[in-house]
């Protein structure tokens, strides 16, 4: 049942960064700019993100990829919030971030066999 859990959110979240780094993309310019980060920094965060969103997904076949992708996907997340409470930004623009940190600990914890 957890498992399968795991795998939900492993999709949720690959989705979610796929549609808002391809899909949402004006909106991402326009937040790297609010919080004074450069292209290149976004550029880079996109990419890093794309990729790992690729790998969480691929971990669905292979288990073995799952844990790193997650830890580093947590760890941008953790960055977002930082940065959306540096400028003061309301709960609704915190929210999505915080929302997949959670599940990427939670697809971590499962993958560490944790949570059984």
């Amino acid at each position: 049942m957890i498992s399968n859990l795991s795998l939900v959110a492993q999709l949720i979240v690959s989705a979610s960064i796929i549609i808002v780094w391809i899909f949402r993309f004006d909106n991402i310019v326009k937040e790297f700019h609010q919080y004074g980060l450069t292209d290149l920094t976004r550029s880079i965060v996109g990419s890093t993100k794309i990729a790992l969103a690729t790998l969480i997904v691929a971990g669905i076949w292979y288990p073995s990829l799952v844990l790193v992708p997650a830890l580093l996907m947590a760890f941008l997340m953790l960055s977002a919030q930082y940065f959306h409470f540096k400028v003061n930004n309301s709960w609704q623009k915190r929210m999505p971030s915080l929302f997949l940190l959670l599940l990427c600990l939670f697809i971590a914890a499962v993958s560490l066999n944790l949570i059984a």
